[in-house]
């Protein structure tokens, strides 16, 4: 019997592998293109989401409130004579409720800030870092209640607008 041969593969009956190849280098290249176009728009896209925040709590931000003091006319602590200060200044509190609650105590208030202005030396309150312990010893005068378990004024600052002492 004959036996016929099997028939021997030949090149033309397999598929030349660069069509594969070039298949698979065009998904790769798609692929990347993609990826590469994603990372762009996170990148520029949580920027803005980023910065949206920020312009947020800037609008938010209430503007500042400030109740101007009657002036304040006080003998001080005699080191050389008698001397006087003539102050006045402007409260920096955080919304228009302190204003009011400072207003309803003023006479509290004026008295608190007077006591404290007439025991100074001029020598104590005559330098920069003088003004300054003074204007935090005015806050404190606030953070203490007006009444038996009352509420405190927040007062955020002390802006002196006139200083003399003569």
């Amino acid at each position: 019997m004959a036996t016929k041969a099997a028939p021997k593969t030949t090149s033309t009956n397999v598929e030349p592998q660069p069509k594969k190849s070039r298949i698979l280098i065009i998904v790769i290249a798609l692929l990347i293109i993609l990826a590469g176009g994603g990372a762009g728009a996170w990148y520029f896209l949580g920027q803005k989401a980023a910065a949206h925040p920020a312009q947020a709590a800037h609008v938010e931000a209430k503007p500042p409130v400030f109740l101007p003091m009657e002036a304040f006319t006080v003998n001080l602590q005699a080191e050389n004579g008698e001397q006087f200060l003539q102050t006045s200044f402007t409260l920096q509190v955080l919304d228009q409720a302190q204003v009011d609650m400072i207003k309803l105590y003023m006479p509290h208030v004026r008295s608190r800030i007077l006591l404290l202005l007439s025991s100074k030396k001029p020598s104590e309150i005559l330098t920069v870092e003088g003004k300054t312990k003074l204007a935090e010893e005015i806050i404190n005068i606030f953070k203490q209640p007006f009444t038996p378990q009352g509420p405190t004024v927040k007062v955020s600052s002390v802006l002196f607008t006139s200083f003399v002492v003569q």
